[in-house]
């Protein structure tokens, strides 16, 4: 061989020198450079050091001697030939002019065939050897040469690989990542042109493709290849390599917002594994889109379409063993949670029980807080269990008795925009008897996986010792809706509510269970708490049939207008043979219902509220037991027991305008010892809607015509509609106040109604009786605290508002409108009670009875915003004097009340009038008393404005005094609390004239030693100007 190739062509090689035994490599040598190596085959057991080291310098001395050698001797060969034949001006005019005309010849897919002697076949050798050499401008050079000549001669295959060959040497060079990608765009497209093997070349291009994009941390980009590389298996029929292309690309998507594309990927990928006949697999997938929220329309329909014909062939095909309908049906719990965020509440008779606050369980437990037990350790529970009858095991379970249905309201919710119809909505339940032994918790779960679909069986089946109830709905588009379910235990024993199962289309049974959707908590370190379990929560204990409290509220109306009053009865039974006693009783509106008297119970409404003639001064006052926000306790005697009902009478008013949710809670305890429950609680819930009627408002100002009288205007205002109101009494409330119109009831209401918005005025004088009488025959002096503002007829009722219940009502209004910082024992203080009634009329829609009687409340309105001290000059108003003999004196009085509880040091200081301006015309008289426009406003509201006088101009030094005062020009009196004085005042008068007397100042300073001294609301000291008082002196004849 030597003699023959030469001594440097020829080497020498022994291998597998290890004859007698094998030698066990670690590693295959060759497996670092074969795919599919393993080191099953024993490659190289038999070489030993030596002999791979001389392997590895053979094939170096090979490479580096022989091969590289070659092939730089064969592209300066090809080098010199394609420079020779194609490359400058003259050989590139000479090509274009041969090729002339070959663009316009037919598409072929291989295109004309070259042999290997041709000149394009040698550019293309030239290009590849020195790609392989690594001098990678000199094949780009080549390769772009022969592009063109493919490109012309419509060499598309051959094309396409030039193409991707430049597309590889570009990435190697890293000089443009633009031209790159456009020349694998180029090969990749021109591959899928052409026939059965441009997918197989296709594939190679994209994976080329793809390892550029992520050498350069391009992972998007690498993504949208692999899916025109599944694309192209597709086409292939390789469905097994597109369902692996796409889930490549799903973990480059992995945490990425993209959500459409995510579906894209899910979708197709379900779509294939259908076709394979992977089912589950298919499913699972298909889940993942099916609360896409952000589709379109279309597209949900879509994808819900093939989601349920997917499950549909499936099962029609018996194409699920049992294994597998095991996975499928544990699917349903990811459907369900992905399809609706469900909040689960759960109520029985009333009571529920939450994961999170419930701000209406919070109302009813402030309502059942003052009626219940304390317990010093228990459980939080509306029941009572006697350990004595219970136990250890059930000691903290949830109690409910057979016969009595458990209550779940569920939240259901669809987030997509097309409509689901849901059927045979029920809940999932367990029990067993009281004889059976518990199973340890290691071994108990509320879904076994194995016996799931056999526990979906049982539930079709009748099942005696419970029955639950079933319900069908459609969920629209974005909708959220409330089911409420039951499961009614029918005998003793441990009820466990495992979760809900619906059917979804009438053909997909789904389930979500209840303890795997709220893990257990973990507790606070430090912090020793009670920790209970989900499934304590939805488990109950079944106990024996006790007595059950049944009530109901009659004529309570749905919808009312504001201020009706209304006599109600509650109507309590209780069908057991045992008795129910003890009861008790609260509710959450005082304002809107209150508890009435049993002698009413009988009565006839409205007669029942209005004055006796016999009782007079006997007035029925409120019991303090309703008025008060504690508990009602029924009398001690009362017991419920059989068919015979309880009625006890309940009196409704409308507050204020809204929606308003009344509650009451009854507590009873149960009369048979025996039972483990002792007592429990009946809960009535009712809604009502109060719907706006008359706005009442007051303005007071005091008289100066005489002392604690007031003049009141009362501005009412019809805000319905279409309702029509008549105006019947208005009443102070108390026996120190009395009211009087200032003009009959036919001036001040001619067409004794008030119209849909209407508004009408009127006035009235208010004063205090204490100043007219003495406290020795202040009770037997009849005060008229009522006003009837209707003509008198046999019709008119005059009502009580110092009894039950209108007095009770009125305690509550007094608590609401009270004012921050006020004193509840201020004598000047009255409130006022407006009742009218509606007049008959066909606009009363959604009322089953018109109002008969409806009551306006004003409270804390007080006579006294400028101070304590009030006074009232008294004298002449008119009179003649013959100013040519004498001048005029006359002798005027001061009358001063002190209305509060302190000891008041009164001065009054005289000012003479200086000049004509002590004259006044009858056009200037500018009286500061008066009325003033009130803007009526929702609710009613009471305001004072008392009179202010501002100080007059000064007038010029020079002028002459008209008249001036005689008396002492300042007196100081010590008035005592809740008192009046008079002191005598003398002006002397010059000239005829009329003249203004207002020119003194009164000032005042209560004494600390009063009662009055903490009272910050009470004005401790003042001074004013006089009220103006005008008197007119003309000359006798």
């Amino acid at each position: 061989m030597r003699s023959t190739f030469g001594i440097s062509d020829c080497s020498l090689l022994c291998i597998n020198s290890s004859v007698d035994a094998p030698i066990n490599h670690q590693m295959n040598p060759w497996a670092s450079h074969m795919s599919d190596a393993s080191l099953s085959q024993g490659l190289g057991r038999f070489l030993n050091i030596d002999d791979i080291n001389e392997i590895k310098n053979l094939m170096h001395n090979l490479s580096s001697k022989h091969i590289i050698p070659s092939m730089e001797q064969k592209i300066r060969e090809l080098n010199q030939q394609v420079s020779a034949t194609r490359k400058g001006f003259k050989n590139q005019i000479k090509n274009l002019w041969w090729r002339k005309g070959k663009e316009d010849g037919a598409d072929s897919p291989n295109g004309p065939m070259y042999n290997y002697s041709s000149i394009e076949s040698q550019i293309r050798v030239l290009g590849d050897y020195a790609f392989m050499l690594r001098d990678y401008e000199l094949a780009l050079s080549n390769y772009r040469l022969i592009s063109t000549d493919y490109k012309i001669d419509k060499a598309w295959r051959r094309y396409a690989g030039v193409q991707e060959m430049m597309g590889l040497t570009y990435f190697m060079l890293d000089q443009s990542r633009k031209e790159a990608e456009y020349c694998m765009e180029n090969a990749f497209s021109t591959y899928a042109k052409l026939g059965s093997l441009g997918p197989l070349n296709a594939t190679r291009c994209g994976l080329w493709w793809i390892e550029m994009l992520k050498a350069r941390d391009q992972y998007k980009e690498a993504a949208t290849v692999y899916f025109r590389i599944c694309g192209e298996y597709k086409m292939c029929d390789q469905i097994k390599h597109a369902i692996r292309t796409y889930r490549n690309a799903l973990s480059v998507f992995k945490g990425s917002t993209w959500s459409y594309i995510i579906d894209h990927v899910h979708f197709h990928i379900g779509q294939w594994y259908a076709s394979l006949g992977m089912y589950d697999v298919a499913v699972k997938h298909m889940m993942e889109i099916l609360a896409c929220s952000h589709q379109s329309k279309a597209t949900q329909e879509l994808f819900l379409g093939d989601f349920l014909q997917t499950v549909e062939v499936s099962v029609s095909g018996s194409l699920l063993s049992r294994a597998d309908s095991r996975n499928y049906v544990s699917s349903y719990v990811v459907y369900g949670e992905s399809l609706w965020g469900a909040c689960f509440m759960f109520l029985y008779h009333g009571f529920l029980i939450s994961m999170s606050v419930n701000t209406r369980e919070a109302l009813w437990n402030s309502l059942e807080e003052e009626m219940l037990p304390s317990f010093s350790a228990a459980k939080s529970n509306w029941l009572e269990l006697q350990s004595k009858l219970i136990s250890k095991k059930n000691s903290q379970s949830n109690v409910c008795v057979a016969g009595e249905a458990v209550k779940v309201n569920i939240e259901f919710k669809n987030p997509l925009q097309i409509s689901i119809p849901v059927s045979g909505v029920a809940l999932i339940c367990k029990h067993s008897g009281s004889t059976d032994e518990a199973r340890p918790a290691e071994n108990q779960s509320n879904m076994e996986t194995d016996n799931e679909i056999d526990h979906f069986r049982s539930m079709s089946s009748e099942n005696t010792s419970f029955s639950v109830s079933e319900v069908d709905f459609s969920l629209g588009a974005g909708e959220t809706t409330m089911v409420q379910l039951s499961v009614t235990p029918s005998v003793e024993g441990t009820l466990s509510i495992l979760g809900v199962r619906w059917k979804l289309s009438g053909a997909i049974i789904g389930f979500h269970d209840f303890e795997s959707s709220h893990p257990k908590k973990n507790i606070v370190k430090g912090r020793r708490k009670t920790n209970y379990s989900p499934n304590d929560m939805f488990k109950f204990m079944v106990i024996k049939s006790i007595p059950k409290l049944q009530g109901s509220v009659s004529h309570l109306p749905g919808k009312a207008y504001a201020g009706d009053l209304r006599q109600l009865v509650l109507e309590l039974s209780n069908p057991s043979d045992f008795p129910v006693k003890n009861l008790k009783m609260k509710i959450s509106h005082p304002r809107f219902l209150t508890i009435g008297n049993p002698e009413h119970i009988n009565s006839e409404f409205p007669a029942c509220l209005t004055k006796k003639i016999d009782s007079v001064n006997n007035d029925a006052q409120a019991n303090p037991g309703i008025m008060s926000d504690t508990v009602f306790m029924f009398p001690e005697d009362t017991s419920i027991q059989g068919e015979n009902p309880f009625l006890w009478p309940l009196w409704f008013r409308a507050a204020f305008p809204g929606d308003i949710s009344l509650c009451m809670s009854i507590y009873y305890e149960i009369g048979d010892l025996s039972s483990v429950i002792r007592y429990r609680t009946l809960r009535l819930h009712y809604n009502v809607q109060v719907l706006p009627s008359l706005d009442v408002s007051f303005q007071i100002s005091p008289s100066r015509m005489r002392m604690q009288e007031f003049l009141v205007r009362l501005d009412v205002v019809n805000k319905t509609s279409s309702e029509s109101f008549q105006v019947c009494q208005l009443s102070s409330v108390g026996k120190h106040w009395e009211v009087s119109l200032l003009q009959p009831p036919d001036t001040t209401f001619p067409s004794q109604s008030l119209m849909a918005g209407q508004a009408i005025s009127c006035f009235f004088t208010l004063q205090n009786s204490r100043l007219l009488t003495s406290e020795a025959n202040e009770s037997a002096m009849h005060v008229r605290s009522d006003l009837s503002l209707v003509p008198q007829s046999s019709d008119n009722l005059v009502f009580n508002i110092n009894s039950a219940p209108l007095i009770n009502f009125h305690h509550f209004e007094r608590l609401q409108q009270e004012f921050p910082n006020e004193d509840q024992g201020d004598l000047n203080t009255v409130d006022f009670v407006l009742i009218s009634r509606s007049l008959k009329s066909d606009n009363n829609r959604g009322l089953s009875d018109p109002p008969c009687v409806m009551t306006h409340h004003a409270c804390h309105f007080s006579t006294t915003s400028t101070g304590p001290i009030s006074w009232l000059v008294d004298g002449p108003q008119t009179l003649q004097h013959d100013f040519s003999a004498s001048f005029c004196e006359i002798n005027l009085k001061m009358h001063l009340y002190n209305s509060s509880g302190a000891t008041a040091i009164v001065c009054i200081d005289t000012l003479d009038s200086a000049g004509s301006g002590g004259v006044v015309q009858s056009a200037t008289l500018d009286i500061q008393a008066g009325w003033h426009d009130v803007t009526p406003v929702s609710e009613l509201k009471v305001t004072s404005n008392a009179v202010e006088t501002k100080p007059k101009k000064a007038l010029s030094p020079d002028s002459v005094s008209p008249y001036i005062w005689s008396g002492s020009s300042s007196t100081s009196l010590c008035l005592e609390p809740m008192s009046s004085v008079e002191t005598p005042l003398q002006i002397c008068v010059f000239s005829p004239g009329t003249y203004d007397l207002s020119s003194y100042f009164l000032s005042w300073k209560l004494s600390s030693k009063g009662h009055g001294d903490g009272d910050e609301t009470i004005q401790q000291s003042g001074k004013c100007q006089g009220y103006k008082y005008y008197i007119t002196v003309l000359q006798s004849s």
